[in-house]
């Protein structure tokens, strides 16, 4: 087929520096392989050559412990002198598409908030890593790049280099960031790529709401030799599709087909030790655009470690299908408009959304339906605290309401309102009213 596409989504994982030093890389091994060894450098050295005797577990250490995997950016100048290079024109287009243009990256910035310790120096703060890379796009006309949303839910510990899995349990950063960003950047996701991989149905149901596409799906073959990720521990993808096509999910099955609005991409891993993106996945996203299914190859990295080896790698198994493939293209590609496109979904005007406050209570309307029941809505007060709520619902997809009193947020207590929503396109609209000064704002996106 002459128009067979294959849509390239690089994602990555964005989410700052991270310090690992070599007495925690070997207690992580011991956690993960139950291998107790010496820590030091001659020892990380002959573990990484499979000299020492693990009885058995020899090559899935050095998985873990490659050299590359422990070659982290961990302060902000080491990222930024890569970031540099891959973002500069001639790095792009060294790895161009089928059609010449250059490499496309997909940011999924995340926040680092409210944690009790921080043992991998993690940069600390609302909006710091999102405000730094939109800093970076600017200074380095990245236009073509995206901008998505990534969020780490807190563990039980409390320690920033732990997982978990649940979005709600254990503290409200989701909302403090979401909320955050909204007012303080008039910014509101449409793309997102779950922390550690992992979308559970709190997760689920708090997606079907508000974002319309999602780079989370893992389905693989083998949970592989990691015994630390098996099970479905983290990145629960078993019962996925293992293919290049997106899928709306059941409500109560995220990893079937169902009637949900949201759409699902499969989205493997480079540069890292489990579900790896390999030749034959690559070969398999061509086969299925050649047979004219949509076709959205999407891959997922991360920003601590140097993202060029694994451009280079995957640059080059692209250019191995599309020569055994004939007549298919690859296409580099923000992650919203592959979306779009695979979808089959036409370029279309955001949604406008008004924001009125009168006689004690917000108005919003939206011009044309939503992608969710209701917007997302933001509270601040005066004395800097952010909220969110739930919004009183007059016409579902198109107008709501929201009372501010005593049993609320009292309006002579109140900063800004803000809401912010997508439709069904995935085209982000935000309302954004200053109580005190009597300014209003809207953008989109």
């Amino acid at each position: 087929m002459s128009d067979a596409i294959v849509e390239v989504v690089h994602c990555i994982d964005t989410e700052g520096p991270l310090h690992e030093p070599l007495s925690a890389t070997f207690a992580r091994l011991s956690y993960v392989f139950g291998v107790d060894v010496e820590p030091s450098r001659a020892n990380l050295e002959r573990l990484q050559r499979g000299e020492l005797d693990l009885g058995g577990k020899e090559d899935a250490v050095r998985a873990m412990l490659a050299p590359d995997l422990l070659a982290y950016n961990d302060t902000w100048d080491k990222i930024d002198a890569m970031l540099h290079d891959v973002m500069s024109d001639e790095y792009r287009q060294r790895y161009a598409d089928s059609d010449g243009n250059g490499w496309v990256f997909n940011w999924h910035c995340g926040d680092h908030v409210g944690y009790a310790g921080n043992p991998r120096r993690r940069d600390i703060g609302y909006h710091n890593v999102f405000q730094h890379y939109q800093d970076m796009l600017r200074e380095t006309g990245s236009n073509q790049d995206g901008v998505h949303f990534h969020y780490h839910p807190m563990p039980f510990s409390g320690q920033a280099n732990h997982c978990a899995t649940h979005w709600f349990a254990h503290s409200d950063t989701l909302f403090q960031v979401m909320a955050r960003r909204l007012i303080d950047h008039l910014w509101f996701p449409s793309v997102n790529r779950p922390g550690f991989h992992t979308t559970r149905p709190d997760s689920h149901w708090f997606l079907e709401q508000f974002v319309p596409f999602d780079y989370a799906s893992q389905a693989y073959q083998e949970d592989g030799d990691q015994p630390d990720l098996g099970g479905g521990r983290f990145g629960d993808w078993r019962r996925a599709p293992r293919n290049w096509q997106p899928y709306h999910p059941s409500h109560d099955d995220y990893q079937v087909a169902g009637a949900c609005r949201r759409s699902v991409f499969r989205c493997l891993n480079v540069g890292t030790r489990a579900r790896l993106l390999r030749q034959d996945d690559v070969d398999q996203a061509f086969a299925e655009a050649r047979d004219g299914k949509p076709t959205v190859l999407a891959f997922a990295d991360h920003d601590y470690r140097d993202l060029r080896p694994d451009v280079e790698a995957v640059h080059t198994m692209l250019t191995s299908a599309a020569k055994r493939f004939d007549g298919v293209k690859f296409r580099h590609a923000e992650g919203r408009a592959a979306a779009r496109r695979a979808l089959g979904l036409a370029q279309t005007a955001p949604c406008k959304l008004t924001l009125e406050i009168k006689e004690g209570r917000g108005h919003i309307e939206s011009d044309k339906p939503i992608f969710g029941p209701q917007p997302f809505l933001a509270l601040k007060t005066r004395n800097g605290d952010y909220r969110h709520d739930n919004l009183d619902i007059h016409e579902p997809f198109k107008r709501w309401s929201y009372v501010l009193d005593e049993q609320t947020i009292p309006i002579d207590a109140l900063e800004v309102v803000g809401v912010g929503a997508c439709d069904q396109n995935g085209n982000v609209s935000v309302a954004v009213f200053h109580v005190v000064e009597g300014r209003y704002a809207h953008r989109t996106l």
